[in-house]
């Protein structure tokens, strides 16, 4: 088969399959300016360091995040974060209207297409769906430059647009995320056999998940529990500078997957509850669905679980940060001068807020994507379960049932662990014992080197600790916000449900 006619047949289809590479492109299209982004901060170079600039700061920027070398990695790694729940969104809109995709490559098959050249197809409109979506993110990248130049009157930009990645870095973003989304769509209907008959799966799970995702979720727990030891232990030690970063990430990730492929267990276990105490066909036809295929859940809420695991650590960092301000403001009124600690990390802390937000966003969308993407793909059943007698009203019942059991118990376990990453790094607030020396006189007589020490007194404030609170509150509105994601996709899926119980739908294809 000529490369030109499997580019045309993997963009054949109908509007489904329209929006389905529509979706891909767009996902892709947020990926690569998150990239982009993250590129862009680490491009700025920084200077020599001078007798003017000893710190090495990039003073043409206001942004503290920008300006300071140390903090340019953080905010790169915030901007990459962003892009797990694109990435999810992508793998989402990838299974948009699969029955139907199912059915043509059946048909392409019966025409004599290999089995190869099948998954090729699938793999090439992935391919192309993101590669279409790089490239317009890349054209959107550079034409945002330069509209955002803008230099205030001091000359500093708020954003780092004078500055561009190397050619290598946007060449790796705008083909390698292509590539990536095309492998792991290989990777994902390696199970799959499509013959001339239609779809089937090479395995079926049997029984239920296991507990093991707890493992996971305890390693990456006790990574972070012993970060600071390590830091304490081996501060000197250049040999094992690699070992807190190595720990770090290993121990995000490990919690990470942990949780999303421990939703799997809760939705099983969920199904098997209500199985065993519902009494009303809207649950019970909720657990069958939940009990037969567990870890859709997982799937579904992969991209707003690990948002709310940055969240909740997000959470025990600013809580952190406001303790130790006020410790250092008490200690300043000890010492009977005003003060306080820079407001710079607790402004930080809220862009780290709004990208959190902006996670839950894009992961909301993909949930919407799912949910109907469920709905649609079930029509037939949900069909058949009308014309039986089964009332509207108790399929919608079921449908919140099948996305709320799981929903609620894997947010609380994604707050908590993320809670328990946060803390794992910053538990309690010390401040050292200090000396101030404080001029009690006016100001003339303050600023004379001949009459300031003998109106100068030492004030000494003694060491404070205090353990840092558990952030409850901001972890309710991150909860109660997921929630509120659920709740509207779920609305939103309700509205599909209907259109696809129609009794015509009994006679599709």
């Amino acid at each position: 088969m000529r490369p030109t006619t499997l580019v045309r047949l993997a963009l054949a289809g109908t509007r489904t399959d329209t929006a389905r590479v529509a979706l891909t492109a767009l996902s892709a299209l947020l990926a690569a300016l998150a990239g982009l982004a993250a590129l862009t901060v680490l491009a700025i170079p920084t200077p020599a360091a001078t007798d003017e600039n000893p710190n090495r700061w990039s003073e043409q920027y206001h942004n503290a995040l920008l300006v300071e070398p140390g903090l340019r990695g953080g905010t790169a790694f915030a901007l990459l974060m962003l892009m797990i729940p694109v990435l999810a969104l992508a793998g989402q809109c990838a299974r948009l209207g699969a029955p139907a995709r199912d059915r043509r490559l059946a048909a392409l098959r019966l025409a004599g297409a290999t089995p190869g050249q099948v998954t090729r197809l699938v793999v090439l409109e992935t391919g192309v769906a993101a590669l279409l979506g790089t490239l317009v993110g890349l054209g959107a990248y550079l034409v945002g430059r330069d509209l955002l130049h803008r230099p205030d009157a001091r000359g500093q930009l708020a954003l780092p647009t004078d500055v561009l990645p190397s050619t290598g870095a946007l060449v790796g973003v705008v083909l390698g995320l292509p590539v990536v989304a095309a492998l792991a769509t290989a990777l994902m209907v390696r199970t799959v056999t499509t013959s001339p008959l239609g779809v089937s799966r090479k395995a079926a799970r049997e029984r239920g998940p296991g507990p093991w995702a707890g493992l996971l979720i305890g390693f990456g727990v006790a990574s972070f529990a012993v970060i600071r030891p390590v830091v304490h232990r081996f501060d000197d030690s250049e040999e094992l500078a690699w070992l807190v970063p190595l720990l770090f990430a290993v121990g995000a990730l490990a919690a990470m997957i942990g949780v999303v492929t421990g939703t799997g267990w809760i939705s099983y276990h969920c199904g098997r509850l209500l199985r065993r105490h519902a009494r009303r066909a809207p649950a019970l036809l909720a657990a069958g669905r939940l009990m037969a295929d567990p870890w859709a859940g997982s799937r579904t809420f992969a991209a707003l679980l690990a948002a709310l695991i940055f969240g909740g650590a997000a959470a025990a960092q600013r809580a952190y940060f406001a303790t130790k301000d006020q410790l250092e403001r008490e200690q300043s009124r000890l010492a009977g001068v005003d003060g306080g600690a820079n407001p710079f990390y607790l402004s930080t802390m809220d862009l780290v807020d709004g990208a959190v937000a902006v996670a839950i966003l894009i992961a909301t969308g993909g949930l919407i994507v799912a949910l109907v993407e469920g709905i649609v793909a079930r029509r037939r059943a949900y069909a058949a379960l009308v014309a039986t007698g089964v009332p509207r009203a108790a399929l919608s019942r079921s449908v919140a049932w099948q996305a709320l059991a799981p929903a609620v118990p894997a947010i609380l376990l994604a707050l908590t662990v993320g809670t328990l990453l946060g803390r794992g790094l910053v538990a309690e607030v010390s401040t050292g014992v200090s000396s101030t020396a404080i001029c009690e006189a006016t100001a003339a007589l303050c600023d004379d080197p001949a009459t300031r020490e003998q109106y100068t007194r030492i004030v000494h404030t003694p060491e404070m600790r205090r353990a840092v609170p558990v952030p409850l509150e901001h972890l309710a509105w991150l909860g109660a916000g997921a929630l509120a994601a659920v709740l509207v996709t779920v609305g939103v899926g309700l509205l599909f449900l209907r259109a696809s119980t129609a009794l015509d739908e009994l006679r599709t294809a």
